[in-house]
This record gives C-alpha cells, sequence and structure tokens, in this order.
C-alpha cells in the first residue's frame, strides 16, 4: 500500500547526522513506526532549523531511574525507569543487574525477560556476582562468587534468550571458561570489576572477551611496570571500552585517552545509572546496600565507594561534546551505532538509515534536549514556532 500523508512527517531544516556524516538543512522522513525515503505529498512538516536531528541513544549499561530500580524493583517500576531514561533521549536500553543470591538474580533475569520479549528492553546484563572481591565498588562482597561456567548457564537459562552481556573478573577460576561459554551462546562477555593483570587480560580476549566495563573504574590503574588490565583493553581492536562520561569517574583527560586510542569506532558512553538518575538527591538502595546521593554524586553509606551514577545520556552527550570537545559524529558513533552493533539490534536501531525504526533526538544549536521520538512517536515533541 501506498503511504498516507496522515501516517507521514517530515523533519526539515536540522542538520541530521547519518552514518556518512552531517547534512546541512537536512530531512527525515517518518512513516508510521520506521523512517522512510520519501514523503508522500501533503505529509506534515516540522521545521527544526537551527537543531540538530541524531539517532536515539542506546546505553548497554543502566540499572534504574526515576526513583526505580531495574535490580529490584516491580515491572510497574521498571516501566517508571525506562520513560524516565526515554525522556533523556535514550530509546534502546539494556537493564543491568547487581550481584544478588543466584535463585534471586535468576528471578529477576524471569522478571526482565518478559519486559524484553514485549519490546520494552534490549536485553539484560548481568553485572556481578562473578567479580572480584578485590575491584567489588557497590556489590556485596559476601554474595560474590568465582564465574562458574555451570552457574553462568543457570542464568543463561533463567534469561530465556535475553540476556547480553556478562561483566566477569574473568582472571578468578572458571573466567576463561565462562567468557567462551557465552561467546558460544553470542552473549557478550565483559572484563570488568577485575583485579587481572595485563597477561590475564589478553588471555580474557583471546577467549572471545569483546567489551570492558566501565573502562578505569574497577580496576587496577595503568602503571609503567605494571601496564594491567586497562593497557590489554585499549591496545586491542577486538574491544570495545565502555564509558562514563559524568564528570565524576573520569577525569576528561583520561576520556580523551580513550578516545584517541580506541577511536570512535570501539568507544560506547553509558550511564551506569541507579535509581537517582532523573530524579535527584537522597536515600536509595542499591541491590542489598545503601547508598547515599549528594550534589548528583551516588556513594556507599558504608565505605564510600561510588556507586553507580545518576548520569542521563543526553547529559554525557552534551559534556562529550561541548566539554571535551569531541566531534558530533563520533559521539553518536559512541551513543548509538556502537551499542547498537554489540547487542545486535542495528538493524532496527542505531542510526538514521531509511527502514530502520523512527528512534531519534532532537537537540537545540547548544545541544539541549528538545525532543525525542521513539518509533514514530513523539515522547517529547520539539516545540517549534
Amino acid at each position: 500500500m501506498a503511504p498516507r500523508a496522515a501516517d507521514s512527517t517530515v523533519l526539515a531544516g536540522a542538520r541530521v547526522v547519518l552514518p556518512t556524516g552531517t547534512v546541512e538543512d537536512g530531512r527525515v522522513t517518518v512513516e508510521g513506526t520506521r523512517i522512510a525515503t520519501s514523503a508522500p505529498e501533503g505529509a506534515r512538516t516540522v521545521d527544526l532549523s537551527g537543531h540538530w536531528v541524531v539517532p536515539g541513544f542506546v546505553d548497554m549499561h543502566n540499572h534504574g531511574g526515576g526513583g526505580a530500580s531495574f535490580t529490584s524493583g516491580t515491572v510497574d517500576e521498571v516501566l517508571t525507569g525506562i520513560r524516565t531514561h526515554r525522556e533523556h533521549g535514550t530509546t534502546t536500553m539494556v537493564a543491568s543487574t547487581v550481584t544478588g543470591e543466584m535463585d534471586f538474580l535468576a528471578r529477576r533475569a524471569g522478571v526482565l525477560s518478559e519486559l524484553v520479549e514485549q519490546g520494552d528492553l534490549a536485553g539484560i546484563h548481568f553485572e556481578g556476582p562473578f567479580i572480584s572481591p578485590c575491584r567489588k565498588g557497590a556489590h556485596s562482597e559476601e554474595l560474590l562468587r568465582d564465574p562458574d561456567p555451570a552457574e553462568v548457564r543457570k542464568l543463561l537459562d533463567a534469561a530465556r534468550g535475553t540476556a547480553r552481556m556478562f561483566t566477569l573478573a574473568t582472571e578468578l577460576p572458571g573466567g576463561i571458561d565462562s567468557v567462551r561459554l557465552l561467546a558460544e551462546h553470542g552473549v557478550i562477555a565483559a572484563i570488568g570489576h577485575t583485579d587481572a593483570t595485563y597477561e590475564q587480560t589478553v588471555e580474557a580476549i583471546d577467549a572471545g572477551a569483546t567489551v570492558a566495563t566501565h573502562l578505569f573504574n574497577a580496576m587496577p590503574p595503568l602503571a609503567h611496570r605494571e601496564p594491567g588490565p586497562i593497557a590489554a583493553l585499549l591496545e586491542d581492536d577486538r574491544i570495545t571500552v565502555e564509558l562514563i562520561n559524568d564528570g565524576t569517574h573520569l577525569h576528561p583527560a583520561v576520556l580523551e585517552l580513550a578516545y584517541r586510542h580506541k577511536g570512535a569506532g570501539r568507544v560506547a558512553l553509558i550511564t551506569d545509572a541507579m535509581d537517582a538518575a532523573g530524579f535527584g538527591d537522597g536515600s536509595y538502595d542499591l541491590g542489598p546496600l545503601a547508598v547515599e546521593v549528594k550534589d548528583g554524586v551516588a556513594r556507599l553509606v558504608e565505605g564510600g565507594s561510588i556507586a553507580g551514577s545518576t548520569l542521563t545520556l543526553d547529559t554525557a552527550f552534551r559534556r562529550a561534546v561541548t566539554l571535551d570537545e569531541i566531534p558530533v559524529e563520533d559521539v553518536v558513533r559512541s551513543i548509538s551505532a556502537n551499542p547498537a552493533r554489540l547487542l545486535g539490534v542495528y538493524d532496527r536501531v542505531g542510526s538514521l538509515d531509511a527502514g530502520k525504526d523512527a528512534d531519534l533526538v532532537v537537540l537545540d544549536e547548544d545541544f539541549v534536549l528538545k525532543g525525542v521520538m521513539r518509533r514514530g512517536e513523539w515522547i517529547i515533541e520539539p516545540k517549534t514556532a
């Protein structure tokens, strides 16, 4: 059937960021839920002169938001967190867990997998319990365990095909075998919360690991005689590195270092958000641990470790362009295309190519979010003259 004008919208006049580069005075045609190549006569036109149109953001590491937790909340609470991040431009996201009892995590996987199956989430990321007590961060030490492939398989089965990533301290007993198991099942093995040496990290990459969980955080620092995991993760083109660009987790010079060594094609900007993202300061729980959020920084009540972030991806985007001076096209790759490819959904999202879901973000000339569309429907409709 020929497209109807009533089902079509043309976004005109903006700078449109495509995989091939930025188009000045560009046009994006939306037909129903998809991006189309052309519009029928009489289609509604929205003038977005003075704005940018970029693909919807893709967050592959997110624990919650809007006062709601992906790690322990009800279905309605998880949906609240999803809506909060969508209002900040994240049109595709993975729900990340934190360390817990194995039976609890299996039950949690069952809850979250339903939301994946109905299209609200893009998958599940298991962060813990298979991580190092030396680099546990905001994870309960008494619940940590070695990455036994049988237990990894238990969580894979509980997720019913919706698991997309496991964060592992691959130097622990069973770590390498678990990496191989995940690779065989098409699930990302991510190296993180690790105390590995350089050599142990190389072994894990050779076994099939492809992602560094929030590079630099929760791992040994780079040293001139003990380069540790950071050097191995930066130098290998098989690895994509997650970066939390909130101004707390990373110094701008470290962010630049990662971009310089990896290139924009191997960076994924993430939030690592917890409940307070898009909600505010106060007292929260992250799994079994108490967290206090003050001035937008989340820390454990006991010990003071950073406990995720309150970041949203629109802020990460704006910081990357305006403060870190990363080219817009490179930021788009890092915040949309790269995570979409890793998650196996680039055929549907991650760029503004015709045929893909009409997921997009409208930013003003200062890169402040003004509009969000998901599958052809405005979540936030930009105000136009």
